[in-house]
């Protein structure tokens, strides 16, 4: 599996996002499925086997686990995914999933198209099972509706999420193209009713323009998710922006939830030549090394803008940020989700999404649960928050408190690197 069919994004489901499916392997399975149900079960089982990432299986016999599985009988299609379902429950791992050919379509999108959803990114807590939103994607249903990073889905159409699994809420919460769902949330110590009508949406990962925020000017490049298109799109906007000899630049990866390995490894090569973007390793302990290639598009100043959206492939980048002293860090701490997922058909057309890796920053530290800590830490009030949703124009402006608070990093920033030259 290179890294480019990897899978890093912080959600176990992505709501009106999109996932890229690694290649198959056990491909026997498409054919003898048709049979016995078994030959399914024992191809997830074997897919585990010898991919995931914690050898112990959280401390269950897989082998027995395998034998009780397969001695059992089953009567259709859907008995097998309920017990292949109830076998990876075991792991204790929500990021580790089975997907039937309904929920592996819906992941099977081509990023350049339309998307259809809420547009948000959910994940389900390792210890409470509480299903978290992770960020609304902007300009979509959720986003408008006022759906925030670190929501706790606590109802969905008045149904209690309480004991659901992030598959029964994924297919309640989607719908046709116009109908409405109705989200309630927790938000500190209050709970919140949020009617959102599904909408069709199209999503371009970066979004930049030159600023004149700074003497010299600077450029804003923000980044919301690492789709396949991100690096092709971050690649246009640092060329456009040095041919306009910007002096520095902000790049806001806050309320990314991540996505591809590959991406933001990519990305990170644009902004320095030298040092390590990221280690992934196994559970064999081999470490694959990711570096610099020396072709980084630009060496002017830059700060990071992240906050508690800011998952996974944007921990990757903006801790090899941080560790290689190429940016500036500014914010509150990012999410904390540092595995690295496989995605692969299997069966009849079904999907399995499996937890291969643990990833780590150059300077070795696990992001996972702990998140990435900001040089300086800028919290928004609440007040502050419920601006920037309102009025999505003051993003990234001087009336955005830690966009601002970035500016004044930046000029010194600027100015010390003028000196230095």
């Amino acid at each position: 599996m290179t890294t480019r069919g990897l899978v890093v994004g912080a959600t176990v489901v992505m709501l009106s996002t999109v996932t890229i499916i690694g290649a198959g392997i056990h491909m026997k399975g498409q054919a003898f499925f048709q049979d016995s149900p078994k030959e399914l079960i024992d191809e997830v089982w074997q897919i585990i086997d010898k991919n995931y990432v914690d050898a112990t299986f959280n401390q269950v016999d897989w082998r027995a686990v395998r034998n009780d599985y397969l001695n059992r009988s089953y009567g259709s299609p859907e008995e097998a995914y309920d017990a292949i379902r109830e076998m990876l429950a075991q792991l204790d791992d929500p990021y580790t999933r089975f997907m039937d050919p309904d929920e592996f379509r819906s992941m099977q999108i081509d990023t350049s198209g339309e998307l259809t959803g809420v547009g948000i990114q959910l994940a389900q807590d390792e210890e409470t099972n509480k299903l978290i939103v992770v960020a609304p994607i902007e300009d979509t249903p959720a986003f408008n509706a006022g759906i925030q990073s670190q929501d706790i889905i606590v109802a969905i159409d008045g149904r209690s999420t309480e004991g659901m699994d992030i598959n029964e809420a994924v297919n309640l919460i989607r719908g046709p193209v116009g109908s409405q769902v109705v989200l309630t949330v927790r938000r500190n110590d209050r709970e919140i009713e949020f009617p959102i009508t599904r909408a069709r949406i199209e999503i371009h990962p970066v979004r930049y323009s030159y600023r004149e925020d700074l003497s010299g000017g600077i450029g804003y490049v923000r980044l919301t998710q690492f789709s396949q298109l991100a690096a092709e799109e971050m690649r246009d906007a640092i060329l456009e922006l040095e041919e306009q000899n910007v002096g520095g630049y902000v790049l806001d990866l806050r309320a990314n939830p991540g996505g591809l390995l590959q991406a933001s490894i990519e990305i990170a090569r644009m902004w320095f030549d030298e040092g390590t973007i990221v280690s992934t390793v196994n559970r064999q302990g081999i470490s694959e090394v990711q570096r610099a290639n020396g072709r980084s598009l630009t060496d002017k100043p830059l700060v990071v803008l992240v906050d508690g959206g800011s998952a996974s492939a944007s921990e990757i980048l903006s801790g090899a940020l941080q560790d290689n002293g190429r940016a500036l860090l500014v914010g509150t701490q990012t999410f904390g989700k540092g595995l690295v997922q496989s995605v692969r058909p299997v069966g009849n057309g079904s999907g399995l999404a499996v937890t291969i890796a643990k990833y780590y920053t150059p300077n070795g530290r696990d992001i996972n649960q702990e998140g990435i800590p900001p040089d300086i830490e800028v919290e928004l009030m609440e007040e502050d928050r419920e601006s920037l949703r309102t009025d999505r124009t003051l993003i990234g402006t001087l009336d955005d408190p830690q966009y601002a608070r970035a500016i004044d990093i930046l000029q010194d920033r600027i100015v010390a690197s003028q000196s230095a030259n």
